[in-house]
């Protein structure tokens, strides 16, 4: 069955780890008869976390869609992970969702996971409502937790339902909307409609006209009315509601016991009534800067946002329709690659349960498999139309680690498990570092890191071990110094012979042209792996043919690609070469690329080398009970503080730390704030490394090379 545009709604479930998003997504499933038993977490029945993983660990990884009818519109929802680790299934999801809910743990009220996801909510500026769940839970505080999202949210934050008897035994909600309450069995459900009692009818009230009023702010018909009348009737509040909720200008508030059943059906009602529809929301936007309406009178386009693999599937690609219909067998063109693709198939999901279906509409969201050349972050076409839809953006890699590399067999399947979940996940990257010879992965955080782990020893059975990552440093000076040095080799025959006399000196931009010589040329290197090194041929009178400054020069580039202190980059160098000598036969390119290798290097050392380390600029969020004993981490890490500030009702602490400090920060900061901190970090600069450390370092590296 398919549905037109008007009927359909995208939500995506939201929240901070252990808020209820999975277990509300199967009560939503079950009272709209999408299944005919709810399913639990714990007894590894639902229907979202699916996998064996998820279901191993009683907590969401992966992203997972269903769909359920209600009334006559069709809910997609999308289930989501709490942990920060899996920004990049949340993210996605968002993109192509017309309305958020965000649930809020009754007893915790607003915690560091909701902070985040919340970023990404307002960026995208996807229409919100909040749920306040557990409101059966012993030390649940509604009012609290209200008075958080106020806070933190501001006054759009608007409740349209409390509970009467929150806690142990809660069964009652106020509705302020309907101006009723919903009274439910102890095994949740349909709840009986009772009229609102006396002693909560002031409260009520009040809470009614706040939404009457939020309502008529948006129509000018509609605040004339409310002027005149005082009130608006239940079709002019709806209308109201409507406008203000796609215009992100109120949050609504629920409340419900997921676990218990109760609540659920009066959120999808509200859901089917007052959420935007896709073709409601504001048009998505194209990467040349225009727009797209959802309109299923249009020329067909698709945005894929979301591909994983499946044994005995193979590709399994996630889409949203946005504009058009998408009908089973329609050839579209890529617009990134120019690809044809046919969709042979195409599926509703519930888990990993999908139904085919001949056709979907504009803003409705499938699933289809075996595309051969679409990836995730394309846009699909019809023939002859020129889109592309503005890709999703994602946060930069926080943590890093290295692969213990097995053998050569082992290693090539480790690589190619590891570029597939690449071409899923794309807030994880592996790089093959030449410089360092290990294979680095970059992600999320460390439990990121460990569930790949898991997927490609069990899926792909190969063994994977992680280890500490090596450093990328570089290497400087920071005086001036003069050498040379003859290549001289005779074994029979023409021999090789060249001298080099050269000076160094660190370089900065604007430097004075050096004392004494008198450049020919000058040769500025802009270093592949950042810096300069400026090249100055001052020969004089032909010691050495003007020639050789190339093979002089590449000779000097080798070693800085391979520093005396310990084999990292060289950088920031200014080398004059002012003398030598040359022999008319046995003289050539190799003889002064030997000779101006051993001479830089040479110099080099004489300069007061210095190695330097990368420093991170990192961003920590946390609340205020934790705050010093993250300071005190921070310590131990050769950190330096650059401030303190608030933000919303939690702590941000800036610092710069050195990357060698910052390996498993991801766990460490979770494990001393219980899961309640969040962190990012971005390259600042290289600085100079204490000379205790590099001492040791150069140590190492010396130990190392007597030992190859």
């Amino acid at each position: 069955m398919s549905f037109d545009t008007k009927n359909i709604r995208n939500i995506i479930l939201l929240g901070h780890p252990g808020c209820g998003k999975t277990t509300l997504a199967e009560t939503m499933l079950f009272e709209g008869k999408g299944t005919s038993r709810r399913g639990n977490i714990s007894d590894k029945s639902t229907t979202s976390d699916y996998t064996n993983i998820e279901q191993e660990r009683g907590n969401s990884i992966f992203s997972t869609l269903l769909n359920v009818k209600w009334k006559n519109s069709k809910i997609n929802i999308i289930d989501t992970p709490g942990y920060d680790d899996f920004v990049g299934e949340i993210i996605s999801s968002i993109k192509v969702a017309d309305t958020s809910v965000m649930l809020l743990n009754a007893k915790d009220g607003v915690e560091v996971g909701t902070e985040l996801i919340w970023e990404y909510v307002d960026k995208f500026k996807t229409p919100n409502i909040f749920v306040v769940n557990h409101c059966d839970n012993e030390k649940a505080d509604y009012d609290s937790t209200l008075e958080q999202a106020i806070n933190r949210f501001g006054n759009k934050v608007i409740p349209f339902q409390y509970p009467l008897n929150q806690g142990i035994g809660f069964n009652t909600i106020v509705d302020a909307l309907r101006m009723i309450v919903y009274h439910f069995p102890d095994g949740g459900g349909k709840p009986e409609k009772q009229p609102i009692p006396e002693s909560e009818m002031e409260r009520a009230k009040a809470m009614h006209n706040a939404l009457v009023e939020a309502a008529a702010e948006n129509d000018e018909g509609l605040m004339e009315k409310y002027f005149e009348a005082g009130t608006l009737t239940e079709e002019e509040l709806t209308k109201g509601l409507k406008i203000a909720l796609a215009n992100q200008d109120i949050l609504p508030v629920f409340c419900c016991s997921a676990e218990r059943n109760m609540g659920s059906g009066r959120i999808m009602g509200f859901l089917n009534d007052i959420g935007p529809s896709p073709d409601e929301r504001a048009p998505v936007e194209l990467e040349d800067g225009s727009t797209l309406a959802s309109d299923s009178s249009d020329r067909t386009s698709v945005f894929i946002f979301k591909t994983l693999t499946e044994p005995q599937v193979g590709k399994v690609t996630y889409f949203k329709v946005y504009s058009g219909s998408l009908k089973a067998g329609d050839d579209l063109v890529n617009a990134t690659n120019q690809g044809s693709e046919r969709f042979n198939q195409i599926f509703v999901a519930n888990g990993k349960t999908r139904s085919a279906v001949d056709v979907l509409h504009a803003g409705d969201i499938g699933v289809t498999v075996k595309l051969k050349n679409t990836n995730f972050n394309e846009t699909l076409n019809s023939k002859g139309v020129d889109r592309k839809i503005k890709p999703i953006e994602f946060p930069n890699p926080r943590i890093r680690t290295a692969v213990n590399p097995p053998s050569k067999a082992e290693m090539e399947k480790l690589i190619k498990a590891l570029n597939q979940i690449q071409a899923e996940d794309p807030t994880f990257k592996v790089e093959q570092n030449a410089t360092l010879k290990q294979t680095i992965l970059h992600g999320q955080g460390q439990l990121q890191l460990d569930i790949i782990k898991y997927r490609v020893e069990k899926v792909n059975n190969v063994s994977m071990e992680f280890i500490k990552p090596k450093i990328s440093y570089r290497e400087t000076i920071t005086k001036h110094a003069k050498d040379h040095y003859r290549h001289k080799k005779q074994s029979g025959g023409s021999g090789q012979f060249g001298e080099v006399h050269l000076t160094i000196e660190p370089w900065f931009e604007g430097m004075p042209p050096p004392e004494g010589l008198k450049p020919r040329s000058e040769e500025v290197e802009e270093l592949p792996w950042g810096g300069k090194l400026v090249f100055l041929w001052c020969i004089i009178g032909g010691s050495i043919d003007a020639k050789f400054s190339n093979a002089i020069k590449k000779g000097i580039m080798t070693k800085m690609e391979e520093g005396p202190l310990t084999g990292s980059h060289c950088q920031n160098i200014r080398v004059c070469v002012y003398d030598g000598k040359m022999h008319p036969v046995d003289s050539n390119d190799m003889a002064f690329m030997l000779a101006s290798t051993h001479v830089f290097k040479s110099a080099f050392n004489q300069a007061a080398p210095q190695l330097l380390e990368p420093i991170y600029d990192l961003e920590i969020l946390c609340s205020g009970d934790v705050m010093g004993d993250v300071m005190s981490d921070l310590q131990t890490r050769r950190a330096i503080i650059q401030g303190m500030d608030s933000d919303g009702h939690y702590q941000k602490i800036k610092a710069k730390v050195p990357l060698a400090e910052l390996y498993q920060y991801s766990s460490t900061l979770r494990s001393i704030t219980q899961g309640r901190a969040k962190f990012s970090q971005d390259f600042a600069e290289f600085n100079p490394v204490p000379h205790d450390l590099q001492k040791s370092l150069i140590s190492e590296y010396q130990n190392t090379l007597q030992e190859a």
